[in-house]
C-alpha cells in the first residue's frame, strides 16, 4: 500500500487498540462476570474454560506489513472462547474462521486470500462464549450496556475508516441480531449515519449470514442461479441484504 495509506492505517489500528484498552478500564469487574457466565454453563465443549481476555483487540492486525494488499474487511459479531485466549487475541479462529478460510480456499476465482488479502473487525470488542450471552452481561451490570453500545458505534466508525484507507469492499456477516431490539441494533444505526455521507463506500458494504454451522455457504449455494459466478451470486444477495437491514 502507498505510504500515506500505511500511515493512515496505524493511526486507525491505533484507536482500535487504544478503545479495547478504555472499555477494560472502564469496567474493570467485566472480566469476573464473563468468567461467571461461562463457569454457569455446566457440562460441555464450551463450558468452564478460562476467561483471559476480557476486551479483546485484534493483534493480527499488527502483523500486516506495508508490502500487504488487503481486499476485504469481515466483521464478526464479538469475540468467542477461541478468540479471547491469550495464545490468540485475534479475530475468526474458531470453528467460524475455519469455515471462512475454506469458503476462499474453495473458490479461488474471487482472488481473495484469507490469510493475506483479509482483515477482521467485529460489531463488539466484548468477549463472550455466545453472542447472545452479551444480554446476560448487561442483566448482571446495569453499566455494561452503555460500554456495549459505545463500543459498537466505535466498530461502526473503524469499519468505514478502514474501508477508507484500504478502498476496499466490506462484508458484514451476521446481521439477525442488527434488527431493531437486536443487541447489534446500535450498530445498524451508526452505520446508516455514516454512511449517508459516503455513498460510494456504501455500494461497496454487503451483509451476508453467518460462517456458522455454514449458514453462509448454504445460503450461497442455495440463492446461486445458473450461470452466475460466485462473485455475481456474492453481490447480488450481499445488496439485498443490505437493503433489507440498512435500507436502500
Amino acid at each position: 500500500m502507498e505510504r500515506g495509506a500505511w500511515n493512515k492505517f496505524i493511526k486507525a489500528r491505533g484507536k482500535f487498540r487504544k478503545a479495547a484498552e478504555r472499555i477494560a478500564r472502564e469496567l474493570p469487574e467485566l472480566e469476573k462476570l464473563q468468567q461467571k457466565l461461562a463457569n454457569s454453563r455446566g457440562k460441555g465443549k464450551n463450558s468452564l474454560y478460562k476467561v483471559e481476555t476480557s476486551v479483546v483487540y485484534n493483534s493480527a492486525l499488527d502483523d500486516l506489513k506495508v508490502v500487504d494488499e488487503i481486499k476485504l474487511i469481515l466483521v464478526a459479531d464479538n469475540p468467542g472462547r477461541a478468540e479471547q485466549a491469550a495464545e490468540n487475541r485475534r479475530y475468526l479462529v474458531g470453528p467460524s474462521g475455519k469455515i471462512a478460510q475454506k469458503f476462499f480456499r474453495d473458490n479461488p476465482a474471487l482472488g481473495v486470500d484469507f490469510q493475506k488479502n483479509v482483515i477482521i473487525l467485529n460489531k463488539t470488542p466484548i468477549h463472550c462464549a455466545r453472542t447472545t450471552e452479551l444480554r446476560e452481561l448487561c442483566k448482571m451490570k446495569a453499566a455494561v450496556s452503555a460500554v456495549l453500545e459505545e463500543s459498537q458505534k466505535t466498530m461502526a466508525s473503524l469499519l468505514l475508516e478502514f474501508q477508507l484507507i484500504f478502498n476496499a469492499q466490506a462484508w458484514i456477516i451476521g446481521y439477525s441480531e442488527m434488527k431493531n431490539g437486536g443487541l447489534f441494533e446500535t450498530y445498524t444505526n451508526e452505520l446508516k449515519k455514516l454512511y449517508a455521507t459516503r455513498p460510494d463506500m456504501y455500494k461497496q458494504l454487503f451483509i451476508f449470514r453467518h460462517f456458522s454451522m455454514n449458514q453462509f455457504t448454504i445460503d450461497l449455494k442455495q440463492q446461486t442461479l445458473p450461470d452466475e459466478s460466485a462473485a455475481q451470486t456474492l453481490k447480488r444477495i450481499g445488496t439485498a441484504y443490505r437493503q433489507r437491514i440498512l435500507g436502500s
